[in-house]
């Protein structure tokens, strides 16, 4: 049995065929993450268009400070 050539052929055609396959598997996984990588770095270059803060959420944190100001004047006691 392991005297006959096409025994050697058939085993080195299936360990072609599957370094074939998981060198495809690999390259295929390293293109992915070099992609997802590529994405990540773009969306922490890109600019934030939450970096003003709108005139009403202004408002409201003003209004919250004087809220609280108001309680920690009622916690120590004194009458505004």
């Amino acid at each position: 049995m392991f005297q006959d050539p096409s025994f050697y052929i058939v085993i080195s055609a299936i360990t072609l065929a599957m370094v074939g396959v998981i060198a495809t598997a690999g390259l295929r996984g390293w293109r992915d993450w070099i992609d997802f990588k590529r994405a990540e770095l773009e969306s922490m270059h890109r600019p934030s268009t939450e970096g003003v803060p709108s005139a009403v959420s202004r408002i409201e944190v003003a209004d919250l400070k004087e809220r609280v100001k108001k309680l920690e004047a009622i916690a120590a006691g004194i009458d505004i």
